[in-house]
């Protein structure tokens, strides 16, 4: 899936590609929010899903991995090199 075509689904279709697709990198939380991160073939989706309704409120894409900074830098490189 191109990422302008998944920008035009429905938020019902998005969650079905996203679960459907993506494969888990990261999770992390906010406030209000569990924030999953997604690698689909061609770009990278955030999923903000409400603590409280566990709907999911936002979705957030990415083009490349540039935008990927504040996950890679939570990775233990030296945990991955023991």
């Amino acid at each position: 899936m191109k990422l302008s075509a998944f920008i035009e689904l429905s938020a019902e279709q998005k969650r079905f590609a996203v679960l459907k697709e993506g494969v888990p990198i990261a999770k992390w939380d906010d406030l209000h929010h569990m924030v999953f991160l997604f690698q689909l073939p061609q770009f990278y989706v955030e999923t903000y899903c409400s603590k409280e309704s566990k709907i999911i409120d936002e979705f957030r894409v990415f083009p490349s991995p540039d935008h990927l900074g504040p996950y890679l830098q939570a990775i233990p490189i030296n945990n991955l090199l023991d």
